[in-house]
């Protein structure tokens, strides 16, 4: 029977090979051959390293324990020695449950890029405002990952709120961490608009889909309506003459796609259609699994006060996640885009590992 280990020594066998075939004069002159290798040979990489890291700690363990069996040390030796092989175990633990998550069956959707939708739900315009605070973290998030955003299409309220704002972010493994992000968030606060000191709950919903590209999601010509109309908003003359944004129905869904953001209607197009390929690839996936029954209610539900998978309060400076029982008591620095300790504890949950 395969042990992990055995799996761990072939991947590495392979990622040998890969190199060795990436030098040969053969593959570099076949440009589909080369892209293909190059393309699996990221793929093993993570992998690779984890196991080269594992099998060194592996070696200073062992020797770590010689020096700890030859003669000649005293007390203060011995217990440096001791505190060595302590950190070097918990060195091996923590690395075996990263080369355990590494194995699993990858989604094939986590490298893509990501088109997020927070809408504002229970709580008027403090949830508007709740829902730009929500975009403002991911912003700073993505930024502080090196990806890129770009807003699709916004609908502002009078106080800096957000009715609605659909955005992209670009970057390698997006997916793979904001998936976790997908629901209704909840906030706790004295709203701005309260004069009398009380704290209100409010909801935004947020979804995140995969941008998929035009191979992978077909859209038949016949299938689209598409209607243009003169953008609203800032913008100035320019807006005002111009019908350059777009409106697209997918009629076999009635999924209703609008982008404005963009002076071309050429560019709104594009965007319309990136994302409703990614709502429809959305659809696809919730009938496969069956995780729902109305489409879209997977990720959102139907954003009442009960649906949340997190809570942010802010008279107690706390964020609590629903799903796994965390509580973190650093809601400044969350809402600033540090997300990280809050996705790795939903990654190792979804995955556990054992020692």
């Amino acid at each position: 029977m395969e042990t992990m280990f055995d799996r761990l020594d072939a991947i590495e066998r392979r990622y040998a090979e890969i190199n060795d075939l990436l030098a040969r004069e053969d593959v570099i002159s076949d440009p589909q051959r080369l892209q293909t290798l190059a393309q699996e040979l990221a793929s093993l990489r993570e992998i690779v390293v984890l196991y080269q890291r594992y099998k060194d700690v592996l070696r200073n363990i062992e020797e770590t324990k010689a020096l700890r069996q030859s003669d000649g040390h005293d007390s203060e030796m011995a217990a440096l020695v001791a505190e060595e092989l302590d950190n070097l175990e918990s060195r091996r633990k923590k690395l075996l449950s990263e080369l355990k998550t590494a194995l699993l069956p990858k989604d094939p959707a986590d490298e893509k890029d990501v088109i997020m939708e927070i809408r504002a739900g229970t709580g008027g315009e403090e949830a508007a405002l709740f829902a730009a605070d929500l975009f403002n973290m991911y912003t700073r998030y993505a930024l502080s990952k090196g990806w890129t955003v770009e807003t699709i299409s916004a609908h502002e309220t009078g106080i800096k709120g957000y009715k609605e704002i659909i955005f992209e972010i670009k970057g390698k493994g997006a997916f793979s961490r904001l998936k976790y992000e997908r629901g209704v968030h909840r906030v706790q606060r004295v709203p701005v608009t309260e004069a009398g000191g009380r704290i209100h709950t409010s909801t935004a919903t947020v979804a995140v889909l995969p941008e998929m590209d035009e191979v992978e999601v077909k859209i038949l010509p016949d299938d689209l309506k598409i209607d243009t109309y003169r953008s609203s908003g800032a913008g100035g003359q320019h807006v005002n003459k111009t019908s350059s944004a777009i409106r697209i129905t997918h009629l076999p869904t009635g999924i209703v796609v609008t982008c404005q953001d963009e002076r071309s209607q050429h560019k709104n197009k594009a965007r319309a259609m990136s994302v409703l390929r990614a709502r429809l690839y959305d659809l696809e996936q919730t009938k496969q699994f069956q995780e729902i029954t109305e489409t879209r209610r997977a990720q959102v539900g139907t954003a009442e006060r009960s649906e949340k998978i997190r809570t942010y309060n802010f008279p107690q400076s706390r964020v609590t996640d629903h799903r796994i029982g965390l509580t973190l008591h650093n809601l400044r620095e969350i809402l600033e885009g540090d997300l990280d300790e809050l996705i790795d504890a939903l990654i190792t949950s979804e995955h556990p590992s054992e020692d």
